[in-house]
């Protein structure tokens, strides 16, 4: 049985009905294309022209050539490639933290389901109604003189990065959210079958949960690689700051178009991301291999 929409199959038949839409089709995949990839595009020609061309004609395309040297110049004499590997290290342990503390976190809220389990929820939900910002000074505090460590400060250390990311409620329900949904007699058979906690974590549920991991894998990473207030309050260091906070420090001091080679160099990753989990959005069968019959 097909869907039903607004336009019938019998008036889509009519040459001025499919003219009208094919028209609005158009328009609106020319506005997407515009308004999502004319920026991305923009960044990425302006990255290879020389300054004046982009201060004169912004939507030329290379009036005198293309400048390559740009992207050298920005990978090395800004030392982009330095600020690269630092941002892909925070990155990937934000990446590996959060979707540690996320998935065993929802495992234990929805799947053990302890006692306390409606207690724990409730004070991880409570934290999404807290600013940030209120938070910021007592973690600093937190950074500077780490409990239990003594005089050990964790300031110019990933960690400092690494660990407060971890512990992000949206993450952890997000996942428990989708725990929830799988199939409990999958649980039960393999629990039968003499599978520990341990044992049914790893070898039933991740298995099962691969669209959600990638979801919170691309949010994680995007997240690490933009922010920007808390690596440069805990990472004073620029031999350890990432892009986001060294290219602001350094504009000043740059010619705009090995800037904009710097930006481009910098969204990379981002985009890598993207073409890599796209797929994992919209993919509905996550239970596909995990069910059967």
């Amino acid at each position: 049985m097909s869907e039903r929409t607004i336009v019938s199959a019998s008036e889509r038949r009519r040459p001025g009905t499919r003219t009208g839409l094919t028209v609005t089709h158009v328009f609106l995949f020319a506005t997407l294309v515009i308004a999502g990839l004319g920026p991305i595009l923009w960044l990425a020609k302006a990255a290879v022209t020389p300054t004046q061309d982009t201060l004169q004609q912004p939507f030329a395309l290379w009036p005198n050539g293309i400048d390559w040297e740009n992207l050298s110049t920005a990978w090395n004499d800004i030392h982009i490639d330095q600020y690269f590997f630092n941002t892909i290290v925070i990155a990937a342990g934000a990446w590996l933290t959060q979707l540690f503390i996320a998935t065993t976190a929802g495992y234990a809220l929805s799947v053990l389901r302890p006692n306390y389990a409606p207690i724990l929820n409730g004070l991880v939900l409570a934290t999404l109604f807290i600013p940030g910002i209120v938070l910021l000074v007592p973690l600093y505090l937190t950074i500077v003189n780490p409990p239990l460590l003594g005089d050990v400060s964790l300031l110019n250390n990933y960690l400092a990065v690494w660990l407060p990311m971890g512990a992000n409620a949206f993450n952890i329900l997000l996942v428990k959210r989708f725990f929830d949904s799988l199939p409990r007699e999958v649980f039960e058979a393999a629990k039968t079958d003499g599978a520990g906690p341990f044992r049914l974590f790893w070898s039933i549920v991740l298995p099962m949960s691969k669209p959600i991991l990638g979801v919170v894998s691309v949010f994680a990473i995007i997240a690490a690689w933009k922010d920007y207030l808390w690596p440069m309050l805990v990472l004073p260091d620029p031999a350890v700051q990432p892009l986001s906070v060294r290219l602001p420090a350094v504009q000043s001091q740059t010619e705009l178009d090995v800037f904009l080679a710097a930006l481009a160099i910098a969204t990379l990753i981002p985009i890598a991301m993207f073409l890599l989990f796209q797929n994992v959005f919209l993919r509905s069968a996550g239970l596909g291999g995990a069910v059967k019959g």
